[in-house]
């Protein structure tokens, strides 16, 4: 098949819905199909393959790390994308990417494909918090609705997000597929130097958090969580690894809790060197969110063999709720969650004994195996359309 994606997001912009579109773009062409990306250019130096194409793109005042592509540029691209005869448009975001990809999917006529990767309905609410939230229930779910009915079929990544969808109204036919970790990721990382780099001492108990550090994200959560913990434990460090508009805040608020010696800012990590020896500097992954479609970070952590204290909600619950042995799922509580945190830093061999289930339930999660699922998708997709 040829496929052609559109995002309002790529690499270098870190994000879960650039690591779906990188895994799945590698996987599918391991597969033997041919895989064009249209995204955004960025004001960084990158490197890209020859298959995708970047679109001239403006600043966004609210979110400086994203862009927003010039929809004209888009457009122009449509006599170019015509030679290619492209089977089928897959939609990666609902922003300008979702509507230039409609008009692009009619005028090459092929079918169109969105995979529904954000949960709107909680992450407007984050941002637009003086709205009334009976309000922006209401609009998320009719801007939803707009858009998954304009679209041939539907991917979502759990099942938590199907259900959400079939609520709101939408009959359009679904199919879940998790994005899954490729091999790769497997690869072990180097917790000693990550900690010798950042004056960690070896015997320090850590916990990690990667993500982007967005309101919706609840990391304040594990802030005051750490609070309570550090009652018990003292000496523990909480490293927290990403970028984003909530950093700042964070940071203040790590320091008005007293927190200043126990929280650790380390920015943006490399996926391929940094991030893998982030994961296993620490002793537990902890992680609050409960916006996520899917979480993609609790497989990572646990390829590289960090168990996992979190909260079991939308996505993670898809993950959580067969990682036995491999993961402590906590409630939104900050009693709960410290509890569970303490009894696992004092079970040294719990812990030993987690982070070889951890990698052994990762495994189960190959993205070649989701890989093969969309590609069925996708061809089921072009039949019925045909």
């Amino acid at each position: 098949m040829k496929i052609l994606m559109i995002s309002d997001v790529y690499f270098p912009r870190i994000n879960g819905v650039s690591t779906s579109i990188k895994t799945f773009r590698e996987e599918l062409k391991q597969l033997g199909h041919s895989v064009t990306l249209i995204a955004p250019e960025y004001p960084a130096t990158y490197e890209d393959e020859a298959d995708i194409i970047r679109v001239p793109s403006r600043y966004l005042p609210i979110d400086p790390e994203d862009r927003i592509m010039k929809r004209g540029e888009i457009d122009q691209l449509a006599d170019q994308l015509q030679e290619t005869a492209f089977d089928l448009l897959h939609i990666q975001t609902p922003f300008i990417a979702h509507y230039a990809g409609l008009s692009l999917a009619k005028r090459l006529g092929i079918p169109k494909v969105v995979t529904y990767h954000t949960h709107f309905e909680e992450y407007l609410y984050h941002y637009l918090p003086y709205a009334p939230k009976g309000m922006m229930r209401f609009a998320a779910r009719w801007f939803n609705r707009q858009q998954c009915n304009a679209v041939d079929s539907i991917i979502v990544p759990s099942i938590a997000m199907l259900d959400i969808l079939r609520e709101y109204g939408i009959h359009k036919p679904l199919e879940i597929i998790a994005t899954g970790i490729d091999d790769s990721f497997y690869k072990p990382g180097d917790g000693v130097s990550f900690r010798e780099k950042h004056g960690i001492p070896t015997e320090r108990q850590v916990l990690i958090h990667i993500g982007r550090l967005a309101h919706e994200k609840n990391i304040e959560f594990l802030l005051s969580m750490l609070v309570e913990l550090i009652k018990q434990k003292p000496d523990v460090l909480l490293v927290i690894a990403g970028e984003g508009p909530a950093r700042e805040h964070l940071i203040e608020l790590s320091v008005s809790l007293g927190l200043s010696d126990n929280v650790l800012f380390v920015g943006y990590l490399d996926r391929d060197t940094e991030l893998h020896d982030c994961y296993c500097a620490g002793d537990i992954f902890v992680f609050s969110s409960k916006t996520e479609t899917q979480g993609l970070v609790l497989l990572e952590a646990m390829a590289q063999k960090l168990p996992v204290v979190s909260l079991s909600v939308l996505g993670t619950k898809d993950i959580l709720d067969h990682a036995e042995g491999a993961a402590v799922i906590a409630e939104e509580s900050i009693h709960d969650f410290s509890n569970k945190v303490t009894e696992l830093l004092d079970n040294p061999a719990q812990l030993k004994t987690m982070s070889e289930q951890a990698f052994n339930y990762a495994k189960t999660w190959s993205s070649r195996a989701f890989a093969e699922k969309k590609q069925a998708f996708y061809q089921k997709t072009i039949q019925q359309s045909a």
